[in-house]
């Protein structure tokens, strides 16, 4: 079920995130990493996302989306880490495969952003969370879409 929230500023992007994280923290995972598929265009709030989840997850760190480094983790409480994965500059899913995917998702541990989903679709886990980032007609305008 997809649901849709529309939002006028990154502080309200920021605020649904840590909502999610909220959610994350109290849900127990039988396998795999919990993964969050964010997809929208440049600009359209997927690294505001991600900094309101990691600040609810407790990072303490600034958190820049890692176009060029692609992945960059943090480590959380109890042995987790939240791993903020962005696949712009990737050409292929093998990179991102190369890179370790598979061990990151492997650990229920972990929790995963990615940015630009859309991209490695292939080898997204069927459980993933689908974040929809569509920019309104004001330029501080959003709909998130969740699911």
């Amino acid at each position: 079920m997809k649901k849709s929230i529309h939002v006028n500023s990154p502080k309200t992007t920021k605020s649904i995130a840590r909502e999610l994280a909220r959610t994350i923290l109290d849900a127990s995972k039988k396998r795999g990493a919990f993964v969050i598929a964010l997809v929208g265009q440049l600009g359209a709030g997927k690294t505001s996302f991600v900094q309101g989840l990691a600040k609810e997850l407790g990072v303490k760190k600034n958190v820049l989306s890692p176009t060029f480094l692609i992945i960059k983790s943090y480590d959380l409480k109890k042995k987790r880490k939240l791993y903020h994965i962005d696949c712009y500059r990737l050409h292929n899913t093998k990179e991102l495969l190369d890179l370790g995917w598979k061990e990151i998702i492997s650990n229920k541990e972990n929790i995963v952003a990615i940015e630009w989903a859309d991209k490695i679709k292939s080898i997204i886990p069927k459980d993933a969370l689908w974040i929809s980032f569509v920019q309104g007609s004001e330029l501080t305008e959003r709909d998130i879409v969740i699911g």
